[in-house]
């Protein structure tokens, strides 16, 4: 299979839900917001954005299934499976605040093999394949190369549907930003992750997320030279909602700070 000529082709179609979604924006009286759970929205847009994907992504890799935020395709495939978030942070959609993305990732049985995550109001798409390198734009990116916490630039999300674990969570924030030189929530996982990969954060953890909210930009981030896992240091962070991210240098000074705040708590 030529995942090369496959994530380009996702790029294409990425760009054109990114297009779509572009000129929607401002147009707030039109949209359909519904409340599809504790402060959970979906619009028209959302849905309309992954219906062109699922039509755009069968065509490049016919027979595949789909792993879909808003439910427009059902149907999952045995061994090729498309995880599709149309527009990640709805939230800062609907208010006119920048920033929010497409996020597309493939997997092969349950490996993601390419990924593409694209910003829409800074035009920035980030992207790759199994066996490349990252890119933002066709230009190769890395992690940064940060040491030390103390020197990090911290990326979170904030729960929104599951306080569970909002105690520890606060708890652990707080001393991210006694320990760190600041903490940024920017209301989009997908963007959050991309924007470790291409260095502009050093380390980001998040709970409460989707498979669609961090397959592509976790696998980015790993092939950008980043270290990814859950909250106990496995690989369960695509379905277990949970993520720890960072630079490889930072990576295990991290971790174990934010293990000994959010892994405590679920024992």
């Amino acid at each position: 299979m030529d995942l090369e000529k496959i994530c380009k082709q996702t790029v294409s179609a990425v760009k054109e839900a990114g297009e779509y979604i572009a000129c929607e924006k401002g147009r707030k009286n039109s949209i359909n917001i519904e409340e599809k759970g504790l402060h959970n929205f979906v619009t028209r847009v959302d849905t309309t954005a992954e219906k062109m994907l699922v039509e755009r992504l069968s065509e490049i890799l016919p027979g595949s299934g789909f792993i879909t935020e808003e439910g427009t395709a059902e149907k999952k495939d045995g061994e090729y499976n498309w995880v599709i978030d149309p527009l990640d942070g709805t939230t800062n959609f609907i208010h006119g605040l920048p920033p929010y993305s497409v996020s597309v990732a493939l997997l092969e049985e349950e490996k993601v093999v390419a990924g593409v995550v694209h910003e829409i109001n800074l035009n920035e798409c980030f992207y790759s394949w199994k066996g490349a390198p990252a890119f933002l734009n066709g230009r190769q990116i890395n992690v940064s190369e940060t040491k030390k916490v103390n020197d990090s630039l911290i990326a979170t999300g904030f729960p929104f549907t599951d306080y569970s674990l909002i105690r520890p969570f606060l708890k652990c924030l707080e001393h991210c930003m006694q320990k760190s030189r600041g903490v940024r929530r920017l209301g989009s996982a997908a963007v959050d992750l991309a924007y470790l990969a291409c260095g502009r954060f050093d380390a980001f953890y998040e709970y409460g997320l989707s498979p669609w909210d961090v397959a592509a930009g976790g696998f980015i981030i790993q092939q950008a030279g980043g270290k990814v896992t859950d909250f106990s240091g496995g690989d369960k962070f695509l379905y277990g909602g949970e993520i720890i991210a960072a630079n490889s240098f930072v990576f295990k000074e991290f971790f174990q700070m934010i293990n000994g705040f959010m892994e405590r708590e679920k024992k």
